[in-house]
C-alpha cells in the first residue's frame, strides 16, 4: 500500500526514502504572493508541478535526502516598454539537499553548491514552489518584441521644447582652431 503525501504537510525525509513522486496542478490563485502580482487574474491560470524525493550518497555521506522539483506557470504582466499585456512563462527546475537543522544548513552553505533546506515533518511544498516562482520573476518584464510599435510621447510642453534642436554650446570651440605653426629654422 502506498502512503499518500500532502504539498502542503510533507514529511520530507519519509518521501525521500520512499522515492515518492508528487504532481499537481493548482490554480494561480492558490499562490497569493504571485497571485497579487499578476495583471488580469482569472481562474483557468495554472501552476503545473512535480517533485520527486529520493536518498542518495553526496561526498562520500551515505543517506543524503534530497528533492527535485519542477514548476511551469504563465504569470500575465504588463510589459514595461509598450505597456500591453503578455504572459510571461516562468519555469523551475531546482534540486534540495535536506539537512537536520538550521545550524548545520549555515555551516554547509558557503561550501556547498546545492540549495539545503532544513528537514521537517510538516515541510510546505507550495510554499516553497511559490518561492521559487517569485525568484523566477523578471525584474522588468518585457516583450522580445512588442506586438505594436512602442511611440515616444510626452503631454508636457517644457519635456517637448527641450527636445527641439539647439545648437551645440561647444560649436564655437571648432571656430578658435590654432593657426598652423611655422617650421623653426635650424
Amino acid at each position: 500500500m502506498s502512503k499518500e503525501y500532502s504539498a502542503d504537510k510533507l514529511d520530507v525525509k519519509a518521501f525521500a526514502v520512499a522515492g515518492g513522486h508528487l504532481a499537481g496542478r493548482d490554480t494561480l490563485l492558490r499562490y497569493k504572493r504571485l497571485a497579487d502580482l499578476a495583471q488580469g487574474l482569472h481562474p483557468d491560470l495554472h501552476v503545473d508541478w512535480q517533485a520527486d524525493g529520493q536518498v542518495r550518497a553526496v561526498h562520500g555521506m551515505q543517506g543524503q535526502v534530497w528533492l527535485s522539483l519542477q514548476v511551469h506557470a504563465d504569470l500575465p504582466m504588463t510589459c514595461q516598454r509598450c505597456l500591453q499585456a503578455m504572459d510571461v512563462p516562468l519555469q523551475v527546475e531546482r534540486q534540495f539537499r535536506f539537512v537536520a537543522d538550521e545550524a548545520t544548513a549555515e555551516a554547509l552553505d558557503s561550501d556547498s553548491e546545492e540549495d539545503l533546506l532544513v528537514l521537517s515533518r510538516e515541510f510546505n511544498l507550495r510554499g516553497l514552489i511559490e518561492d521559487e516562482l517569485l525568484m523566477a520573476l523578471p525584474v522588468v518584464p518585457r516583450h522580445d518584441t512588442c506586438p505594436a510599435p512602442v511611440q515616444m510621447a510626452s503631454s508636457d510642453d517644457d519635456f517637448e521644447q527641450a527636445n527641439v534642436e539647439k545648437t551645440n554650446p561647444f560649436a564655437a570651440l571648432a571656430a578658435l582652431q590654432p593657426a598652423p605653426s611655422k617650421p623653426r629654422k635650424p
